[in-house]
């Protein structure tokens, strides 16, 4: 069946959206389209290049009356007809973009590749790489309109519009609908499968950014640790820590090979305070070669591993994994003048002034940890049903026949991987057959979506998922690929939490994909 004409006219007065009034509808059929789409804009699907393609362009702009926002959805059809492949992707966003950003269309653009209609929102925040344009409507007041549509409400749009455009297009709707995102776009596919459990099939969410409320100040927390202490370490002392955890944890699974698979071990036998006074090399691009481990550095790295804690010395959420380049982001310092100074990432600085204080002048460097302890908790009290997106209730997406798939690296530099492992744990405690519609895989060597560290993302888990919503077969494994410590590329499996990658010693060697199995151990 030939598709319509890629032409306004087409799509003109063919969008019911409730609570939404559409302004404008453009279209235009692009041709010859190439690119080189790289695992990092993918995610879960290798890497590809695009060559040729045709697709018809699709923008939908449109408002919920009376809100005074002004949302953009866009959406690429695969032309002619024929190269569809009946299925829709829509694809997540990253930081505080929600989609339809230069990386967005690189998802989109393997999507097509691949015979996908592809789509994308920007929420309303337009071209805003941060949320300083948009967080505050005036001083002290936020902009709720637009946290809430970036939140949740946009995504459920977004799922109607592109199911209509395709209707209209192609003459019928999606067989299949999917979700392909990772960090923001993470959190974005949780929000679907808890609010709006009917608008995809399959959801394959990487590096969730959940628990918003509690893992923006835990990002913080070091540079927090830092201002009480009154003492920012050097990257090389933070790096060459990072260093001597790495050599005496690598064995505990077994197999050394340069990355921490058995984290837990890890942090209850390394004390990084051993190390104070010793002279250590840094593998940083710092002008040091070496550093002298001080108190504070210690200090900093058991307080970023262990988590972030009140003043009454209770976690009140987990800290990032030792193996983790602290100073790639939540412990980052600088030394260009002479004087060490804390460098926070803007993004927990902007949750924290923007958002909690309402005042972008807020001042983050004096607090007391009482007052730290208060912030914190205002963000809890103020926007965990906005944008938390932790609920673990999870019973209408499984009955509705949804599949999902989350995965995390362990030197995630930004978010926590416990925070995704502790709620998978809450939705099995909601829904004890977690398994027949949910798995986790935790990412050994894996940095935040496959941003940094030693392993490569898990590249054929979107099409097992696609398996496991279209014929049942479930993902009991996920293949990935390290590089080791001479630099070769060894072919490795993760597998569904709680289950851990195990090296049949008898077998072979560790770059074999056939010496490894999935168990307890």
């Amino acid at each position: 069946m030939a598709a319509a004409p890629c032409t306004p006219s087409t799509f003109t007065d063919t969008i019911s959206l409730f609570g939404g009034k559409v302004l404008t509808t453009t279209a235009a059929l692009v041709t010859n389209y190439s690119a080189s789409v790289s695992a990092l804009d993918r995610y879960t699907q290798p890497p590809i290049e695009v060559r040729d393609a045709s697709f018809c362009n699709i923008t939908v702009t449109y408002t919920h009356p009376n809100q005074g926002d002004t949302l953009i959805v866009e959406a690429w059809l695969p032309s002619p007809a024929e190269k569809w492949n009946d299925r829709l992707q829509a694809v997540g966003g990253g930081g505080w973009v929600a989609g339809r950003s230069v990386q967005a269309y690189g998802t989109m653009a393997g999507a097509v590749a691949d015979g996908y209609a592809a789509v994308t929102t920007d929420a309303g925040l337009g071209s805003a790489q941060d949320a300083g344009p948009w967080a505050l409507r005036s001083e002290g007041n936020l902009d709720y309109v637009a946290l809430e549509n970036l939140g949740s409400v946009s995504l459920e749009d977004e799922a109607i519009i592109a199911k209509s455009l395709i209707k209209t297009y192609y003459g019928r709707g999606p067989a299949y609908s999917y979700w392909n995102g990772c960090s923001q776009g993470g959190r974005q596919g949780l929000m679907l499968a808890q609010r709006y459990p009917t608008a995809y099939d399959g959801i394959a969410a990487g590096a969730p950014g959940i628990q918003w409320t509690d893992f923006f100040p835990t990002m913080f927390w070091p540079q927090q640790v830092m201002n009480l202490l009154g003492e920012y370490p050097s990257p090389c002392e933070l790096q060459a820590v990072t260093a001597a955890v790495v050599t005496a944890c690598d064995k505990l699974d077994g197999v050394v090979d340069g990355i921490i698979a058995d984290v837990d071990k890890c942090l209850t036998t390394f004390d990084p305070f051993s190390l104070v006074g010793q002279k250590l090399k840094c593998n940083g691009d710092q002008e040091e070669s070496e550093a002298l481990i001080s108190e504070a550095a210690a200090v900093v790295a058991n307080a970023t591993w262990k988590g972030r804690r009140n003043a009454q010395g209770v976690q009140v959420w987990p800290g990032l994994d030792p193996g983790t380049d602290i100073t790639a982001g939540v412990a980052t310092t600088n030394c260009t003048s002479g004087t060490c100074v804390g460098v926070p990432l803007p993004i927990a600085t902007q949750w924290l002034t923007l958002f909690v204080a309402r005042d972008p002048d807020f001042d983050l460097s004096n607090l007391t940890h009482g007052e730290f302890d208060w912030l914190a908790h205002q963000g809890q009290q103020r926007y965990g049903s906005f944008i938390g997106t932790d609920d673990p209730d999870l019973s209408a997406f499984h009955g509705a026949g949804g599949k999902l798939v989350t995965f995390h690296g362990l030197v995630d530099q930004l978010l926590p991987p416990k925070g995704t492992v502790n709620y998978y744990k809450k939705v099995s405690g909601v829904i004890p057959e977690v398994d027949d519609f949910y798995r986790h895989f935790e990412g050994p060597g894996l940095g935040h979506c496959g941003i940094m560290g030693t392993s490569g993302l898990p590249v054929g888990l979107f099409d097992q998922l696609r398996a496991w919503v279209e014929n049942g077969t479930a993902p009991d494994q996920t293949r990935v690929d390290i590089t080791d410590l001479e630099g070769e590329t060894q072919r490795r499996i993760l597998c569904p939490y709680p289950q851990k990658a195990v090296f049949d010693k008898d077998c072979g060697a560790t770059g074999d994909e056939k010496c490894w199995s999935c168990g307890k151990e």
